[in-house]
């Protein structure tokens, strides 16, 4: 235990709120820069996610909050959702405010104190406000007609409104209306200009040099309309056990996901993804010698690489749309797309979209119900319950997916394909219905069910071929088949010999008692129909974590999580009817806002549904880079 641990040790301000107060033409006058953050991940639509705050930047003031495709960064498999949504600021965004300030969007001139909201007679600066006001115009306030009096003022803020004052003055005097301006007041001013000479020179240079930043970076934008969001893996992972030891070696694995991330209208968002990368299966023993997939337990979320042949290709493996329709909203997939891109998963912390800020483990992330089928389709999400009351804002999800399925030649069939057994309707696919809800503060409850369609020789728990194709074993006939390889449970829960129908029933739950403690857990029975004979089957899995956020550090999580992977007794021969049991542990330290730590152990029994296998230890050391 302790040696893949050892190992494992070889990887491992003022300015801008200055320079805002000043207006072209009057103290603190100008618009206020509204702050426009683009989804950073992939979105669970109008669903109450369970957010988390492990992020200092972010900060929030209730546990669940309505996700949006514009509000939330979160879900993204290149950033975590059990991360907070954090508030990203878009630089250039900023700038490009900052630089129309005044042309054409200023407060009108301000003529009487009076039209300050906040500023009332009684007030001990009334009378000279009044007087800086209707003999000069020189404070104009804010855009929404207050002055905001009663906060602390600097030197700098001060110099701006003093430099606002002088450009009033000059502005009367050239146009002689000189006789307005009084000598004892130009006196006054003199001395205040020279008291703050150093501050208004300050002042005017920084304004020069982020109007220069301004011009460089309009000039060498990568694009108006969309943002490139990253996430780099690197990961040092060995796999322990009487048969395991002699399978497999410490390998260093890697996987990288680039998102470009599209909005066309602000609400909207199109997210066209690349990934790449390296990182295969550990065997387990727990099947044929030679047969590297022969289970799927010990899968991590790091092996999930939609497209790619696991040797650093580059792949498209998601092509999706979000759109608001009114209150709902349409998730279109053209493909990659899986049913936790649009419904709740309810498993805060653990669930990162197989990306690498949550669990270790595919299993351990969400309930193994959101991996029957995915590819290409559509969803909705249709919110209802009011902000008071017990009933929190909750949903109404139906989505539908087509997926790819090999077939025993090596052709692929899916909703891409205008033949026979293929297309969107003709080939697999899985239906998905979800009601989510959102009682009070703390709890998340979901109900989910999804209807399927799996041709011969396909399996389960594939997600619709995200993780990649290889050679299965079949529990029944011991033939080698080539299909999709599943993310999550056993050959005898997941192999399909024949043309099968599946109906699936899961729930899912999220309680958080404190800002410091989270508990989730999930069910999910499956009732399989197939073709033929001795091919009908049920299969279970369920599974319980606990997290700690900012434990020993504010961004850090601490997660226990434990459970049974998918298995099935139906089809299990002699010696396979063992339930395979899943213990995971991990910490996640946040070295920095962009790159994070996580050590962890997988511990899993009865590999393959029999104890004649020996326990797998899988020990990790994984590296997360984001950008």
């Amino acid at each position: 235990m302790s040696n893949i641990l050892w190992k494992s040790l070889v990887v491992s301000p003022a300015v801008l709120g200055a320079t805002l107060l000043v207006s072209t033409s009057a103290f603190a006058a100008g618009s206020k820069t509204t702050q426009v953050n683009a989804p950073e991940s992939k979105v669970a639509s109008n669903e109450a996610a369970l957010t988390a705050s492990t992020d200092n930047t972010t900060k929030t003031t209730s546990v669940f909050t309505a996700v949006t495709p514009i509000e939330t960064a979160q879900k993204t498999d290149l950033l975590a959702q059990a991360q907070p949504q954090q508030t990203n600021v878009n630089s250039l965004d900023q700038i490009n405010k900052y630089g129309n300030e005044g042309r054409g969007n200023s407060q009108g001139q301000v003529t009487s104190v009076s039209q300050f909201s906040d500023v009332q007679p009684t007030d001990w600066a009334f009378q000279a406000l009044q007087s800086l006001v209707e003999r000069y115009g020189c404070i104009a306030g804010y855009p929404n007609g207050t002055y905001r009096g009663n906060r602390a003022l600097t030197r700098y803020e001060f110099a701006a409104g003093l430099n606002a004052c002088l450009d009033r003055v000059n502005e009367l005097i050239a146009t002689a209306t000189a006789d307005l301006v009084r000598k004892e007041d130009l006196a006054t001013l003199q001395r205040l200009q020279e008291e703050f000479s150093a501050e208004l020179a300050t002042l005017r240079g920084r304004v020069d040099n982020l109007e220069a930043r301004t011009a460089e970076l309009e000039a060498n934008q990568f694009s108006t309309t969309t943002k490139l969001v990253g996430e780099a893996i690197f990961a040092v992972t060995d796999a322990f056990g009487d048969q395991v030891d002699s399978r497999n070696n410490t390998v260093l694995q890697n996987r990288i996901r680039l998102d470009l991330q599209t909005s066309f209208t602000g609400r909207d968002v199109l997210h066209t993804r690349l990934a790449a990368g390296n990182a295969g299966r550990f065997d387990l023993g727990a099947g044929n010698v030679n047969d590297v997939n022969s289970t799927f337990e010990g899968t991590q979320t790091f092996n999930v690489i939609g497209g790619s042949n696991a040797s650093n290709g580059v792949a498209l493996d998601w092509l999706a749309y979000y759109v608001p329709i009114g209150p709902a909203q349409l998730y279109v997939a053209a493909t990659g797309g899986v049913h936790a891109d649009y419904a709740a998963t309810n498993n805060p912390y653990f669930e990162d979209y197989d990306g690498g800020n949550g669990a270790l483990s595919t299993f351990a992330s969400q309930n193994p119900i959101y991996r029957i089928g995915g590819g290409a389709g559509a969803a909705l999400n249709i919110p209802f319950g009011r902000s008071g009351g017990i009933l929190k804002p909750s949903s109404i999800t139906v989505g539908y997916l087509a997926s790819d399925n090999p077939t025993p030649n090596g052709d692929n069939q899916g909703p891409n394909i205008p033949t026979p057994g293929s297309g969107l309707f003709g080939g697999n696919y899985a239906a998905l219905g979800q009601l989510n809800f959102n009682l009070g503060e703390r709890i998340a409850l979901a109900a989910t069910y999804v209807h399927g369609y799996h041709g011969a020789g396909s399996t389960l728990f594939d997600a619709g071929g995200f993780g990649g194709t290889g050679d299965i074993v079949s529990p029944t006939t011991g033939l080698t088949r080539n299909t999709n390889i599943p993310l999550v449970g056993t050959r005898q829960a997941n192999f399909n010999e024949t043309a099968t129908s599946s109906n699936s029933y899961g729930a899912s739950v999220a309680f958080r008692p404190s800002d410091r403690l989270s508990i989730s857990g999930f069910v999910s029975y499956h009732d399989l129909n197939s073709q033929g004979a001795n091919n009908d089957r049920e299969a279970w899995s369920y599974g319980a974590g606990i997290a700690l956020p900012d434990f020993g550090k504010r961004g850090n999580v601490l997660g226990i999580f434990a459970g049974a992977q998918p298995y099935s007794f139906n089809r299990a021969g002699s010696g396979q009817r063992d339930v395979p049991y899943h213990i995971e542990g991990f910490y996640k330290y946040r070295v920095s806002d962009n790159i994070s730590i996580t050590p962890g152990v997988i511990w899993l029994t009865s590999p393959g549904q029999s104890n004649n296998n020996d326990d797998a230890i899988i020990g990790t050391l994984r590296t997360t880079f984001t950008f």
